[in-house]
């Protein structure tokens, strides 16, 4: 019976160990990611649930491509597309990796993805999360936007961001920008990096009034192209 006891005990000591390890990893894999690969960079945003990556030559402000989606999983990812600016078709298609991360850095195998990656940052901070609009003022009233397939989405980690106008029924992509953020006292500060709509975007900066209330977040300012607005955006994860 002690013996039995003592087993039991032993298997339950490896559940957890196994459980706080996976717990472990999966926290690891969150935030930014950068690789170098034939002198272009590519970039990797990972939030709780959410996912994109993006290649772009910086130097020559040229975008070549982006796509992605949704996660789950710890060393085995589970990745279901949500947008390929390279291949509508792969929308809705569902692809496993596997994951190492080790001293900052992070190995893929299984994927076409660039295998080795080194981290800029962990996540964290108020707007590290995949938000997505849900509100845009017009003649100076608020209008809601409510979910549906045809979304405009911004991830952010604890320095990088994204957005992308996508369609996840039809696969179709109406665009995509991102670079780098800062958010401090009230201000929202975007420097961008790539812009695949309009390439002279790239280093410009943009500047907003920022606020994030439970789970909106509100800022205000002007857009890329001068003009003023007043946007909502919802937490997805």
């Amino acid at each position: 019976m002690k013996l039995f006891t003592k087993s039991l005990l032993a298997l339950a000591c490896m559940i957890f160990i196994v459980a706080v390890t996976a717990a472990q990893e999966t926290v690891a894999l969150r935030g930014a990611w950068k690789a170098e690969l034939n002198g272009k960079t590519h970039i990797l945003l990972i939030t709780n649930k959410h996912y994109t990556h993006t290649e772009y030559d910086l130097a020559g402000k040229k975008f070549i491509q982006s796509n992605g989606g949704t996660w789950s999983g710890t060393n085995d990812v589970e990745l279901k597309s949500e947008f390929n600016t390279t291949d509508k078709a792969s929308v809705g298609s569902v692809s496993k990796i596997n994951v190492g991360i080790a001293d900052d850095k992070l190995q893929l195998t299984g994927s076409s993805m660039p295998a080795a990656w080194q981290r800029i940052d962990a996540g964290g901070g108020a707007l590290n999360a995949t938000w997505r609009i849900s509100g845009r003022e017009q003649n100076g009233q608020l209008h809601d936007i409510p979910p549906s397939a045809r979304k405009t989405i911004k991830i952010l980690t604890g320095t990088r961001f994204q957005w992308a106008a996508i369609n996840t029924a039809t696969g179709e992509f109406f665009g995509t920008g991102g670079g780098t953020y800062t958010f401090k006292d009230g201000r929202y500060t975007e420097s961008i990096e790539f812009f695949s709509r309009d390439s002279s975007r790239v280093g410009m900066q943009l500047s907003f009034e920022g606020e994030v209330k439970g789970n909106a977040w509100h800022h205000r300012g002007k857009s890329s192209k001068g003009d003023p607005i007043y946007e909502v955006w919802s937490k997805e994860d």
